[in-house]
């Protein structure tokens, strides 16, 4: 049985080793040749680089018997791309869903926008850890205040540079980060404020939340969409019923 999944998430990447060790021929779609990267290679798993449009993933999602979308969760233009292809092609979607997490104390808004606007009004560094995308939204700030922790690719750093970013002040890491290292960040930069999303515990949101709340750093949140699904092993669960496995 041949399965589509849409990720470039740790949580995607597990999901297609598993489904692929029980059999099902696995295709990934990752974004970036970075994600391709990650995903890595695994037995049965073909990954397939490149952005695609709901009609570019309609015409690829022909011949599949289901399509998971293990996007991150703040991915919202992808998964109703991802929702609109099924749809027209007549696959079976499933969504992969990250369990929420607490974020006690922290200020939360609900657009980048609205997490700027505010920003404007303070002072002290600020640390964003909300990915390379939405850096623009911060750049009419003052840009020495900027750290942004990005991934170390091409594409992250000309976001940075785009945005105004001096160079001294861009992160390029690969995460999730422990709490003893993203405090150590939080010390080193001297930052008042971290800009950040709910990625769950698999994006490391409560280490960063616990690494603020131990230097006295606060925490900004960009709101999480609300969105329906299954987790990890309920989607195990359906494939291998789709398998006849139970």
């Amino acid at each position: 049985m041949k399965v589509l999944i849409f990720s470039g998430t740790a949580d995607g990447r597990a999901l297609s080793r598993r489904l692929a060790d029980l059999g099902m021929a696995v295709t990934v779609c990752v974004a970036t040749e970075y994600g391709a990267e990650e995903q890595g290679v695994y037995p049965g798993v073909t990954v397939l680089t490149g952005r695609r449009d709901a009609g570019e993933m309609a015409t690829l999602l022909r011949g599949y018997a289901l399509c998971i979308d293990a996007t991150h969760p703040y991915a919202r233009e992808v998964t109703k791309n991802i929702r609109a292809a099924c749809a027209e092609a007549g696959v079976p979607c499933r969504r992969l869903l990250r369990d929420a997490c607490p974020a006690d104390g922290a200020v939360t808004f609900a657009s980048a926008q609205a997490a700027a606007a505010y920003l404007a009004k303070t002072e002290g560094n600020i640390l964003l850890a909300v990915g390379s995308k939405e850096l623009k939204s911060y750049a009419a700030l003052d840009a020495g205040r900027l750290y942004p922790r990005v991934l170390p690719s091409h594409e992250a750093i000309s976001a940075c540079e785009a945005a105004g970013i001096p160079h001294r002040n861009i992160i390029a890491m690969q995460g999730p980060f422990t709490r003893e290292l993203n405090a150590a960040l939080l010390r080193q930069k001297k930052i008042a404020w971290l800009v950040t999303k709910d990625g769950g515990r698999e994006g490391g949101f409560p280490e960063k939340a616990a690494a603020a709340r131990e230097t006295g750093t606060r925490l900004v949140l960009l709101h999480r969409p609300e969105e329906q699904g299954e987790r990890f092993e309920e989607i195990i669960e359906r494939c291998e019923e789709m398998l006849g496995c139970r």
